[in-house]
């Protein structure tokens, strides 16, 4: 991808490196009691679903490590889970670094997503669940992916995981195309993916969105 096509994508490596740093801003220096209460109301504690995040972060990147990515439904890497109900990945971060050491594994992983979607052309489509994307839409879940779990674990630690406005609008618009941003695109996001709601505006019990690329004149 040339410089002038990262510059000019809704969403870039750049934004996931901002999200990512959110991240990191947000969860260090939490208390080692708080990671293993739950994460707002997901069934995860807050140290797995952050094992969870760095684990969507990487196995993005590794679908653009491949020479044909829509060839390839998954990497075929080996899922674990440490118990029954916990998440299922292929990535977890070593006990004994603590929290801090885990938040170095995200910021690794969304380094690795960031590097790989700035390098590959924009035409190039890899497999999700929702559908086939292409770079910038990945970068847009990953950015989704960074802001509303920080904000899952934020509930846990007892800490303010608002995501950040200019973030969650591009997230928006590049991914929730149905969803208008009402109010300010923050809440937004959090709506549109499940986490609050109001009388106005009933809370998500199901939602998704659309990586389907964009449509560039």
């Amino acid at each position: 991808m040339s410089h002038s096509e990262v510059t000019d994508a809704l969403v870039s490596g750049k934004h996931v490196r901002e999200a990512v740093a959110h991240c990191v801003k947000v969860l260090s220096d939490v208390p080692p009691s708080r990671w293993s209460a739950p994460a707002g109301d997901l069934d995860w504690t807050c140290w797995e679903t952050l094992e969870h995040l760095a684990d969507d972060l990487l196995t993005y990147a590794l679908r653009f490590g491949l020479g044909h990515p829509m060839d390839v439904r998954r990497v075929p890497l080996r899922l674990s889970s440490d118990r029954a109900d916990g998440p299922v990945n292929v990535i977890f971060g070593d006990a004994a670094a603590g929290a801090e050491g885990l938040l170095t594994v995200v910021e690794a992983c969304g380094g690795v997503l960031a590097a790989m979607v700035d390098s590959t052309a924009p035409t190039v489509l890899a497999p999700h669940v929702f559908g086939a994307s292409d770079p910038e839409g990945f970068a847009a879940m990953g950015v989704v992916e960074t802001l509303v779990h920080t904000y899952d674990i934020a509930q846990g630690a007892q800490r303010d995981g608002k995501p950040p406005e200019d973030l969650s609008r591009r997230a928006l618009v590049r991914l929730f195309p149905d969803v208008p941003i009402i109010g300010d695109a923050s809440s937004t996001l959090l709506w549109a993916t499940g986490r609050i709601g109001s009388p106005e505006r009933p809370r998500r019990t199901s939602w998704r969105w659309y990586g389907a690329p964009r449509r560039r004149q």
